[in-house]
């Protein structure tokens, strides 16, 4: 799967709240940029080698630019702090064609609930509901007034008053009641969820428990799942197409084995999340670890950067 690249400018940088930029990127050759659906992500590749993955928090309609918020992680790997340090205005990088694996379903009303730097896709989703005219209602929590981004924007926005804060310090009268926000359940109310993995996997285990339908629950996530790796074991994976057998040893990922055997492996976030490295499955059974594929997906596709075979051997299709 070979990566499609465009070349954009950093047009504009802007502090947005404590240790989060926004940056606008526009087309080096000022042509429209690709169109993309609310909920949509792009890859960045950045001056360090990196690769990472930011949702589009622009209006889809607009297709003149596009623009991101970079939260600084303290245990970056790298990729928050180069965009922190080394994305100014004015510099030249690449990044993908939009992919959306956190698309918007058709409901009649959809919650959207957002925990710090997870704004960023819901943002663009209450654009996109908003121009709609559907009906919808985005709660944002943060830990303080000056850790919530995109302030000014949201109360100037058409939607102001759709829009309700949560902050986890001062009044509490003003941190999210889940209890309030997600008491009606309905198969035709969908939430959206984003946001550091514990809130969301509160929101989660809330709205499961207040008998939220399968299906109604969507989420993304920033990092991969935590996934116990101290049983983990040597397996073979082959590739149809040569019949070349690589083994997989207990500390090595699947794509790791295969560089290292000098098979070409698109990779981006190394973590499941993104689904740049995905590959069909012919035979075996996959331990999967990711969170970018569906149930149906995972029938016979996998990714090698972070799911393994459960025993024996993996036959793969490398396209």
């Amino acid at each position: 799967m070979n990566q499609s690249w465009i070349e954009v400018r950093v047009a504009r940088r802007t502090p947005v709240a404590e240790n989060i930029v926004a940056l606008e990127l526009v087309a080096v050759n000022d042509d429209w940029l690709p169109t993309f659906s609310a909920g949509a992500h792009v890859d960045l590749e950045l001056p360090n080698g990196l690769v990472r993955q930011y949702s589009l928090c622009s209006a889809p309609a607009r297709r003149d630019r596009y623009e991101v918020g970079v939260l600084l992680d303290p245990t970056s790997r790298g990729g928050s702090r180069c965009v922190h340090e080394q994305l100014q205005e004015g510099v030249v990088l690449r990044i993908s064609p939009p992919r959306n694996l956190f698309a918007l379903k058709p409901a009649r009303h959809s919650i959207l609930l957002a925990g710090g730097i997870g704004i960023t896709p819901l943002l663009c989703m209450a654009e996109h509901l908003s121009t709609e005219g559907a009906s919808f209602e985005l709660h944002y929590c943060s830990r303080s007034p000056a850790r919530t981004a995109f302030v000014e924007r949201l109360r100037a926005s058409a939607f102001a008053n759709q829009v309700h804060f949560h902050f986890d310090e001062g009044d509490a009268a003003l941190r999210v009641d889940l209890n309030t926000v997600l008491a009606e359940p309905a198969s035709d109310r969908h939430l959206y969820v984003c946001g550091p993995r514990g809130f969301m996997d509160h929101v989660i285990e809330t709205a499961t428990e207040l008998g939220w339908p399968e299906g109604t629950i969507h989420f993304e996530s920033f990092s991969g799942a935590v996934v116990e790796c101290a049983t983990d074991g040597c397996f073979d994976v082959q590739l149809a197409s040569t019949g070349q057998v690589v083994l997989v040893k207990a500390d090595q990922s699947v794509a790791e084995a295969l560089l290292a055997a000098g098979v070409e492996v698109p990779l981006s976030c190394e973590q499941g999340i993104c689904g740049t490295c995905v590959m069909r499955v012919l035979e075996g059974e996959v331990e999967h670890r990711d969170m970018a594929l569906s149930d149906e997906e995972r029938v016979d596709r996998f990714t090698p950067c972070c799911s393994r075979a459960k025993a024996g051997r993996l036959v793969i299709d490398h396209f």
